[in-house]
This record gives C-alpha cells, structure tokens and sequence, in this order.
C-alpha cells in the first residue's frame, strides 16, 4: 500500500456502488414496475405515473446543486446518514399515499434530501482518493447504479406480486434504514486531501487543486456537459422508464418484463466498468461519445420485437453499450474540472442529468397516452441522443483545438 493510493480506496468503491444501486434503482427505474399496479387501483394514465419519477428526479436535480456544494464543505458520511435517513422515511411514507399529489411530494422529497445526497457527494469522494486510474474505479462505482436499475425493479416487481404495491414501497423503505445506514458509516474522506489542503492553507499559497485540468475554463466545461447531457439522458430515460410497459403490451407478465429490465443493466454493469477502463485509455470524452453513439443507434431496436427472447437478447446488446454513458459524463466531470470544485461541478451537471431523465421519462409516457403507442417516444429519444452526440463532438474539437493552439505557441 502507498501513501497516495491507500488500499481503503476500493473499501469506498464498493460501499459507494451499493449505496449508489439502491437509490439509483429506486429513484430511476423503480416507478417502471408500478405502472400497472396504480392503473389498477386508481385509473391513473401512464403520463400521471411517470410524472411521480419527472417529480423525484427534478428533485435529486435540485438537490444535486445543494449537495454539491455542502460536499465541498463537510464529510461525506454526514450527508449519506442524513439522504439515508429520509430516504427511508419518503419511501414508508409512499406506501400510505392516497393521491397523486402525495406521491409527487414524496418522491420530490426523497430525491431532494435522499438521491442527492448519494451521487454527487459519493462520485466526487471516489474520484479523489485516486491519483490514477479513477475511471475504473468510477466505472466500478458507477457500475452499482446499473445493477440497481435492474435489481431493485425487477425485486420489486416480485414483492408486488406477493404483497401489493404497498407493501414493495413498505419494504423498500424498510431496506434503506437497515442496509444504508451502516453502509454509509463506512465512507472516509481521502487523507491526502485534508493533508493537502492544510499545508497550503498554513503556507498561504493556492492549491493545486484550483487549477484548470485542460484549456477551457471550468464554468465552460460544466456548462458544455450540461446541456449535453439533458439530451443524452432524455434518450437513456425512455427504456429505463417504459421498456416494462412496452413488454407488457406485448402481453408479457409483469415478472417477465421485469427481468428483460434486469439482465439489461447487468450487462450495463459490466459496460459502465468496460467504459471507466476504456475512459482511462483512451480519454474520457471518447468514451463518452462512444457509448453515446451505441445507445442513440440501438435506442429504437426494442420496438422491432414481439417475444421475451428477442428482448432479453436485445437487452444483452443495448445495455452493455448504453450503461458507459454515465461513466463517461462523471469521468469527464473528474478529469475536467479543478478538484476544488469537483463535487459542486458534479452537482450542476447532475442537475440537468436528472432533469433529462424526468423530461424523458414523461415524454415517453405522455406521447403513449396521446397516440396509443411507444414508436414516437422512442423516436424523440434517438433524436435527442443525436443532439448529446454534436455537443460532445463539438467539446472535444474545442479541446482538441485549444491544446494544439497553445502547445505551437509554446
């Protein structure tokens, strides 16, 4: 073990990705399995439930923003306790709900001061206790989202089946109290990073950490990748959020679809440490505009199929590639941006992450219940995906551009 790459590291890894799973796979897809469930019982159109996701994940976005910032500031582990605690509360409250509103809330709450309080604060923590080779191990981190994409609904479809949907959200809340907590009082701060910081402080001079990794200024970079990923994840949202109810369309069981939704992000899980590797490689912006242009080609191919055999080989496919764009987007966040400004810089691209997702999952829902079908969802997501790839290409270029410039007129 040296100094500067304490072995603990991968302690933080794996606590973060299973932290990471659990929220992410309530807070992203796990609304995808209650579709019919609340139609059920309620009447309410797909549009009305996936704005419960458009509500939750607009507030993780918010929440994003805030989180970053208090991540600059105060230890990991505090902000995880405290999302973990109302995380669990939001959820057992969800399960009591009568209205839609309450749901809207709820789930608003549990984004704001739970999700948020996971991602940006956990991905930064990572990135900084490693000098080197940190898109492996955020691709490793990040690697526990994909698997709780899958796992948490397709668990989830399977306690519906058992004990209502009441008692899914009972029990998810139940496991964020028990599994979360004690995760989170093993999160560290890396101890270079107070060492560090102190003896510049006590010398009076300014950190490393202050200064620009590339030649383009920080607010340019957290602004290009920004805009850019509100359509990446508008793309990412739509099979996240209604590959369930496409495939029960096609009069396919609810534990059925649900499972095509896990095996596609267990195969996102070993994509999104594929693209950390290849992030490490070959640069992290190409990685990015890889896995981009894997998932806006493949995004339409789940329409063409009929039978659960050609989803879940589809989903092979689609999810290996699609999964490395959310490594790519928080490698470029690590490797772009100064480290003193790493969490809160993760915080604004976060923002308008989620905000992508909820537009996208709504959308998908919204133009279901106006035409009857998933063919003009999915097609705004391709286009959408179309616009996140020029974006990055044309960060990339201006990088690209920049270097040669001041490397000649060095």
């Amino acid at each position: 073990m040296r100094e500067s790459q304490p072995a603990y590291r991968w302690v933080i890894v794996t606590v973060s990705a299973l932290m990471l799973a659990f929220s992410a796979g309530v807070m992203v897809s796990g609304i995808s399995v209650f579709f019919t469930p609340l139609h059920d019982e309620f009447g309410w159109q797909r549009g009305s439930v996936a704005f419960i996701n458009f509500a939750g994940l607009i507030g993780a976005a918010f929440g994003g923003i805030v989180m970053g910032r208090v991540a600059d500031c105060i230890p990991t582990r505090r902000i995880c306790l405290f999302g973990a605690v109302v995380f669990a509360l939001c959820l057992l409250a969800a399960a009591r709900a009568e209205a839609l509103w309450q749901f809207y809330l709820l789930f608003f709450l549990a984004g704001f001061f739970g999700a948020s309080s996971f991602l940006v604060p956990l991905v930064a923590n990572v990135g900084k206790w490693f000098t080197s080779g940190a898109g492996l191990a955020l691709g490793i981190a990040t690697g526990g989202q994909a698997l709780g994409q899958g796992g948490v609904p397709f668990g989830t479809a399977f306690l519906i089946a058992g004990w209502g949907w009441r008692g899914a959200l009972t029990t998810l809340g139940v496991i964020a109290l028990v599994v979360l907590i004690p995760l989170a009082l093993l999160i560290r701060q890396p101890p270079r990073q107070s060492s560090r910081q102190s003896a510049a402080t006590a010398a009076g001079v300014p950190v490393e950490e202050d200064r620009s990794p590339v030649p383009l200024g920080a607010n340019a970079v957290v602004a290009w990748l920004g805009v850019a990923v509100v359509f990446c994840c508008i793309c990412m949202s739509v099979p996240l959020m209604h590959l369930v109810p496409l495939i029960e369309d096609r009069g396919i069981s609810l534990e059925e679809a649900g499972g095509v939704l896990f095996v596609m992000l267990i195969s996102g899980v070993f994509g999104r440490i594929a693209f950390g590797r290849l992030a490490d490689l070959t640069g992290a912006i190409k990685a990015y505009l890889i896995a981009s242009l894997w998932q806006t080609a493949l995004v339409m191919g789940f329409l063409q199929f009929e039978s659960v055999g050609g989803f879940y080989a589809f989903a092979v496919v689609y999810g290996f590639g699609y999964a490395g764009v959310m490594t790519g987007i928080l490698v470029c966040v690590n490797v772009l941006t100064p480290l003193s400004r790493r969490a809160f810089s993760l915080g604004i691209v976060s923002f308008f992450g989620f905000v992508g997702h909820g537009l996208g999952g709504y959308q998908g829902g919204f133009f279901f219940d106006l035409t009857g079908d998933y063919a003009l969802s999915y097609a705004i997501a391709a286009l959408a995906g179309a616009v996140n790839l020029v974006i990055v290409g044309s960060l990339y270029l201006t990088i690209a551009r920049r270097k040669a410039a001041l490397a000649y007129a060095g």
